[in-house]
């Protein structure tokens, strides 16, 4: 290390958007430049949120796997850059970086290796046999490659102890947010009903995230349709990755439910701090999640959240929004009716007390802090296993 600065090596399963993704992003844009200098690794591709890693001035290159299929080349090519880089440490995110990830620090030295798990839910019928497969080979692996292993929820660190991973490696290091860059905007609510078409009294929830099946879509739409039967002027915004009107499944999903005109399906979007911030409530409609970014993104900007109780979301919601179980629609509507049915001042009392919540426990740079303290001591436990080696190696 050159003065004290700490190389850190991010390895991940890929760049395009999503949650661990984009906490990636968020911690690199964070973490004190002249503490650390930082690279990033993707096993796949660079990806939208790897372009904007690079807009931070931090080195992004990628290996060029493809998705979902683990390659014992890709582990040579990894293991190969990592001799060139010689980082401090290496931090890994997602299961199939951490598996890679590890075992190419090995194979390229012994350089130490800190995990990243941010999965709260491998029931099968929300995740593909692979994720499933890779999480049960991290398992039996946790004892020898990483020294420790982050959780970004406490549910992360219960079910994957339960796993089998090693139980005293597990850290919780929660994802935090950028109160910053979300905060209430009082112009987002007009700009954003002017563009959607809708009137500015019309009572806008909102639902942030990529398709995918653990976000749980069919779950929102069918929320969506009983709520608007209560509420005739409700009006329900979507964006993220595949969320538009060609996604022929949602699509039709929508017109079954007969909330077509109700709908706005945006898709991808770079705005998502303005159109939060133009909500009435936002929803988490999920069957999995670990610490939903998008859920403290809709506090940090004053909206109160209905979510369902699934990894940390409970925890981070508080008594600031409402909980439903998940799978199970009529109890979403159920808590979003008792959101979208107070007044405009008490659901303003609401979210900002969802944005205080946000700033006592959940700040991003309280985050960051930690991170840096976990690298830190990382670095001292390899500088003490080296003095004792060197110890042993006198003594022989």
């Amino acid at each position: 290390m050159e003065m004290d600065r700490i190389k850190v090596l991010h390895i991940i399963t890929g760049l395009d958007v999503g949650g661990a993704e984009n906490m990636l992003y968020k911690l690199l844009s964070c973490m004190e430049r002249d503490n650390f200098s930082a690279e990033v690794v993707s096993l796949t591709d660079i990806g939208p949120v790897g372009e904007k890693i690079r807009a931070l001035g931090v080195p992004v290159r990628a290996i060029g796997m493809k998705r979902g299929v683990p390659e014992p080349l890709a582990v040579w090519r990894l293991s190969r850059s990592l001799r060139k880089s010689r980082p401090d440490l290496i931090q890994t995110w997602m299961y199939h970086a951490d598996l890679l990830g590890g075992i190419a620090a090995r194979l390229a030295g012994g350089f130490p290796v800190v995990w990243g798990v941010h999965h709260s839910n491998l029931a099968l019928q929300a995740n593909k046999r692979t994720t499933i497969w890779t999480a049960m080979a991290c398992a039996w692996l946790s004892r020898y490659l990483p020294i420790r292993i982050v959780c970004c929820a406490e549910a992360s660190r219960r079910l994957h102890a339960e796993l089998g991973y090693a139980a005293e490696k597990l850290q919780v290091i929660h994802n935090g947010f950028d109160l910053a860059a979300f905060q209430p905007d009082e112009t987002a609510r007009l700009s954003v009903r002017r563009e959607l078409g809708i009137s500015d009294t019309a009572l806008l929830t909102g639902l942030v995230g990529r398709f995918d099946r653990q976000k749980d879509h069919g779950n929102f739409v069918q929320t969506a349709a009983i709520v608007s039967a209560r509420f005739p002027e409700a009006q329900f915004l979507l964006c993220g990755q595949g969320v538009v009107r060609e996604n022929a499944e949602l699509a039709g999903w929508i017109e079954a439910a007969g909330i077509g005109s109700r709908c706005h399906l945006l898709g991808q979007r770079d705005d998502v701090p303005r159109l939060l911030a133009a909500l009435d409530i936002a929803v988490s409609s999920s069957l999995g999640e670990a610490f939903p970014l998008a859920v403290g993104e809709a506090m940090a900007c004053a909206v109160p959240c209905a979510v369902t109780d699934v990894g940390d979301s409970a925890l981070l919601v508080g008594d600031t929004g409402r909980v439903a179980m998940p799978a199970n629609p009529q109890a979403l509507a159920k808590a979003c009716g008792e959101l979208l049915e107070m007044s405009a001042a008490s659901r303003n009392l609401l979210g900002a007390a969802a944005r205080r919540r946000i700033q006592e426990n959940f700040d991003l740079l309280h985050t960051a802090s930690i991170y840096d303290k976990l690298y830190r001591e990382v670095l001292a436990l390899k500088g003490a296993r080296a003095a004792q080696e060197r110890g042993k190696d006198s003594e022989g």
